[in-house]
């Protein structure tokens, strides 16, 4: 069994007066690189990369035309590539350009492409001041004319940026069995026979004594806790964010085990209510709630919920957060 899991968070950067120019002038079909003695780095640096000294601002136009000088083939692109179908990565040299460019090469085939081959850019409709205001270059020698009389209104100083990763990861037989325990209302842990120390499920092998841990070793864990540790959230809104109100992450020392399970969410339990010492207990997702649920985890659980039963007084609670 795989787990597949994509990690998204946005970011904005300013670029500075030479990455902003660079930028700007993507929006009107042109390439800038900038003279570094007798070169031309493209895309343009505010540093000299041998000596680190700083660059003057010199743009120089090149290109668009430039010549492929090394390439390899993308035979499954993946969502973040820049082309939807097969294409090459490839160092393009453009013209007047001491320095290459890395992008796209859309040439239908790796037969199309070899070192040599002349480039042009495919450039997009509409243009916004990233890298990928060109699509792809594309074998040619006749370059679409810069833009005239409508450059743009402003210069690009800001860029926006999603950045994401996605994870295709193996699932190992204990945690499926873990998971497949939540989705019943069970806590699965799992006790080392060796040195009988209990951890939560999921666990191949015992981290102290390396003892391969199997279903033979799997118990049932208490539903009820003591929060040891907590951290109170205040959100910071972004794409996919739900929370708008500060909400708490606890730390659960559950009864009968020396087994503390970490930044568990909380129910009914307002994050400025939440304290080191509090009774909880585990709250389960019914079956029509479960299907909105993903991730292997503890299945169905869904927090914890406080109880009605005086507070845990030890100093030592605060240490317990494994």
């Amino acid at each position: 069994m795989f787990s597949d899991t994509t990690i998204t968070f946005p970011y904005k950067r300013s670029l500075g007066p030479v990455i902003g120019a660079f930028m700007t002038a993507l929006t009107e079909k042109r390439i800038l690189g900038i003279r570094n003695g007798d070169s031309v780095i493209v895309p343009p640096m505010e540093w000299d990369p041998a000596t680190g000294a700083e660059l003057a601002p010199d743009f120089v136009e090149v290109g668009p035309v430039g010549t492929v000088t090394s390439w390899t083939w993308v035979p499954d692109p993946s969502v973040q590539h820049p082309v939807d179908r097969p294409f090459a990565f490839a160092s393009i040299l453009l013209d007047g350009a001491s320095t290459p460019l890395l992008h796209a090469v859309d040439a239908g085939s790796p037969g199309a492409v070899e070192v040599g081959l002349r480039v042009v850019p495919r450039w997009r409709a509409e243009r916004h001041g990233r890298i990928d205001d060109i699509e792809a270059f594309v074998p040619g020698e006749q370059a679409d004319p810069p833009v005239t009389g409508e450059s743009a209104a402003e210069p690009v100083t800001m860029m926006d940026y999603n950045a994401s990763i996605s994870y295709h990861n193996p699932v190992p037989a204990p945690s499926v069995r873990a998971a497949a325990a939540g989705r019943e209302g069970r806590l699965l842990g799992q006790q080392c026979p060796s040195c009988e120390r209990i951890y939560a499920g999921g666990r191949t092998s015992c981290p102290v004594d390396a003892t391969e841990l199997t279903a033979d070793h799997e118990v049932d864990l208490a539903q009820k806790g003591t929060i040891t540790n907590y951290t109170v959230i205040t959100p910071i809104q972004y794409p996919g964010q739900t929370e708008t109100e500060p909400f708490a992450r606890v730390f659960v020392l559950l009864d009968d085990a020396a087994v503390v399970l970490g930044y568990q969410p909380v129910v009914d339990l307002p994050a400025a209510d939440v304290h080191v010492g509090q009774r909880v207990a585990a709250v389960w997702a019914s079956p029509a709630e479960e299907e909105d649920m993903t991730g292997m985890g503890f299945g169905a659980l869904v927090g914890w919920v406080p109880l009605d039963e005086p507070d845990v007084v030890d100093p030592d609670l605060m240490n317990r957060i494994y």
